[in-house]
């Protein structure tokens, strides 16, 4: 009887990990393999390398993701961290671009801005 009254700190230890670790993480894993198996193709995903893009085609343990128009990936099954909700989704307007092509996400006129006043400045210490 005293053996098993000292076998019961460690039993309870052990319940509680059991409790707060393990049943918590096997749940999350369970989840994740229903959402990369009910993947269709249309979807958003996220990859769990941070990767945005739409589900083109669909293979037994791989996908080929749109990342961009004309650009496809193929990743695992396993590499896709969710499906990105509806609230979360990227618009799919296309940016202005800049003169030279790139899109204007700001940083152009900014920098643009920038170089007119180093400009300026150096004009302004040549004439001293």
């Amino acid at each position: 009887m005293k053996d098993l009254l000292s076998l019961l700190p460690i039993i309870a230890i052990f319940l509680i990990f059991w409790l707060l670790v393990i049943r918590p993480a096997s749940r999350r894993q369970k989840e994740m393999r229903e959402v990369q198996q009910e993947l269709q193709v249309g979807d958003e995903i996220i990859t769990n390398s941070g990767i945005f893009g739409t589900v083109a085609r669909l293979e037994d343990d791989k996908l080929a993701i749109r990342i961009a128009d004309g650009i496809e990936v193929m990743m695992a099954r396993g590499a896709i961290a969710g499906v990105v909700p509806e609230a979360g989704r990227l618009d799919e307007q296309p940016r202005e671009t800049a003169d030279d092509g790139r899109a204007d996400d700001g940083r152009i006129a900014d920098e643009r801005a920038a170089d007119e006043q180093n400009d300026a400045a150096e004009s302004g210490e040549q004439e001293k």
